[in-house]
């Protein structure tokens, strides 16, 4: 997998109002198939005198270049702002047309805008709405001005809850706690959660007698006895995966997109469909790695490649990922978390508002949907630090802020909590619902053991600060592949802090990122010269050595000697 740091520019608009109750109106799923047209009306926040609200509409007509939506209220309600529309009020008429660049609407595609509003009294739902003046069918909603709280106690949209985490036993892979507990120790962790990785078309069914998506699920089934029960699984083969990285290169080519949807997508969205399964919790985590590589590695950096260029170009990362939020998302017990990768790649502003952007475009594209979306999760497959204890990134030596060292190299950020959180902020202002939670993947950040530093470092220079501060003991936050001194993290965690969901181990400690030489293999995974323990690095380390451990096998295949070290590394220490 890709980690990387460039820079770009972009504008970022902010949304600025009071934390309220989540309010659905008009669900886009209500409309019958032979609807023109189906709004999504949905108020995200109200207050005392103002609210925001996100509207996604979905033309199921022939495809528009251009497109207006009408809609009256019954109150005095005002619209103040807006994002992603063009919107004009005339008394209680108030209209929407597109943007430059949001014109195009395709048969079954969706597009989404916001507002923020000012009121007073009440606050209802308009009751009709138009697309380019044909009226849209549309079932009533919820009604923040009936007299009742509008809240939903707790749950999301769709029956879905605040978070899936909470409450619930998560799935321990028997087929990863079989190979944890062989390990001498392993048993200490090998009833740990996990997450199962359908990285191919054949893991659905099964490769090489290996459980396939259904045996996984009757097992969650079993483990879930009375309760609840949150099974994660990583979606995990787009067409020309990991443009960035050979080492985790799929089977599927940059043009493959029907494939993909029709091969890979729809068999996984048919299984989770299943009447069996529907009392099961299941957590996506769509697609790592593909977004970001379109913001920083697709055009105009020193890290540029031309796999990365070819996949913006064609937008079938962009159409995939889409495809497979608006799939899943239809199905009432899935949660979707999209992958954005971690602060050591896009924790400069100039990478991460663009990122945010893409994010925000592609869920609103192609058939999906805000609503489709329940979080974001970053630090897969990572070992960037959740904290850093040691030094914040306000921290100044002899006057120089620690952003100029070396290590932190103007990052805004110097750990994935700070980083989820601040990108949390943004993706709501941006558009996304204000109930939308974060994961942390934990599974090999915990550096511990006896290199981990137990204080601050000498303030004799920022460099030395930092560099004595900091758990994170990589060369450079830019190496990913194996990393030396790794250990295991914080354990499954639901609800560790207010807007983060868990702490997750979504990459299961043991499994190699990629070979540290050329290994033939049938899965479609190269051979990436920053998990060569001999490499000297490139634009995306900096030029620096990597750090990988030698002997690795092929990315996904089981490595005894990184489990053992994670294990000897873990902190919080194992007992």
């Amino acid at each position: 997998m890709s980690r990387t740091r460039t820079s770009l520019l972009a504008a970022l608009a902010l949304l600025t109002g009071t934390s309220g109750t989540a309010l659905l109106t008009a669900p886009a799923g209500a409309a019958t198939a032979a609807a023109p047209c189906t709004v999504d009306y949905k108020v995200q926040n109200q207050w005392d005198t103002g609210f925001t609200a996100a509207v996604t509409i979905t033309n199921n007509a022939s495809a528009k270049s251009s497109w207006s939506v009408k809609w009256s209220y019954s109150g005095n309600q005002r619209v103040t702002n807006g994002w992603n529309a063009k919107i004009s009020q005339s008394g209680a008429a108030v209209t929407a047309a597109n943007e430059g660049y949001n014109g195009t609407l395709a048969t079954g595609g969706s597009v989404s805008f916001g507002f923020q509003g000012s009121y007073s009294g009440s606050n209802a739902i308009p009751a009709t709405f138009t697309l380019d003046g044909v009226t849209c069918n549309v079932d009533g909603g919820s009604d923040p001005g009936d007299g009742g709280d509008g809240g939903d106690n707790g749950g999301g949209t769709d029956g879905r809850v605040a978070n899936p985490y909470v409450g619930a036993k998560a799935y321990v892979n028997p087929e990863w706690s079989a190979k944890a507990a062989a390990e001498p120790g392993g048993s200490r962790i090998a009833d740990e959660p996990t997450a199962v990785w359908l990285d191919r078309i054949a893991a659905i069914n099964g490769v090489n007698g290996g459980m396939g998506l259904r045996a996984h699920l009757d097992e969650a089934l079993k483990q879930k006895g009375s309760g609840d029960l949150v099974i994660q699984l990583v979606i995990y083969d787009l067409p020309g995966r990991d443009c960035a990285a050979l080492a985790s290169n799929g089977e599927l080519g940059p043009n493959d997109l029907d494939k993909y949807k029709t091969q890979y997508i729809d068999p996984i969205a048919s299984i989770l469909s299943e009447s069996k399964y529907a009392s099961l919790r299941v957590a996506t985590v769509i697609e790592p790695d593909s977004l970001p590589n379109l913001v920083t590695n697709a055009g105009g950096t020193p890290t540029t490649t031309d796999a990365c260029v070819a996949m913006k170009a064609n937008g079938n990362y962009e159409k995939g990922v889409a495809y497979a939020l608006d799939k899943l998302g239809a199905i009432p017990n899935v949660y979707n978390y999209i992958d954005a990768g971690h602060h050591g790649w896009l924790g400069w502003d100039s990478n991460l508002g663009p990122a945010v952007q893409e994010f925000y475009r592609t869920a609103t594209t192609n058939g999906a949907s805000v609503n489709d979306v329940a979080g974001f999760i970053v630090n897969t497959a990572n070992t960037s630090p959740t904290k850093e204890p040691h030094y914040k990134v306000t921290d100044s030596v002899n006057g120089q802020t620690v952003r100029q060292s070396k290590w932190v190299d103007w990052n805004q950020y110097v750990d994935e909590q700070s980083f989820a959180l601040a990108l949390r902020d943004k993706l709501v202002a941006a558009g996304f619902n204000s109930g939308l939670g974060m994961l942390i993947d934990t599974s090999r950040n915990g550096w511990g053991g006896s290199a981990r530093p137990t204080g601050p470092g000498p303030k004799t220079s920022v460099d030395d600060y930092v560099n004595g501060s900091r758990i994170d003991r990589r060369i450079h936050a830019g190496n990913w592949c194996n990393q030396s001194g790794a250990g295991l993290g914080e354990r499954h965690t639901a609800a560790p802090a207010a807007g983060i969901d868990a702490y997750v181990w979504v990459k299961p400690p043991g499994e190699s990122d990629g070979s540290s030489s050329a290994v033939p293999n049938d899965e479609g995974k190269g051979f990436d010269r920053m998990c060569d323990p001999t490499y000297g690095g490139n634009p995306r380390n900096g030029n620096n050595p990597t750090g990988a451990l030698p002997n690795a096998p092929v990315a996904g295949h089981w490595f005894s000697a990184q489990f053992r070290q994670l294990m000897q590394n873990a902190y919080p220490p194992l007992p």
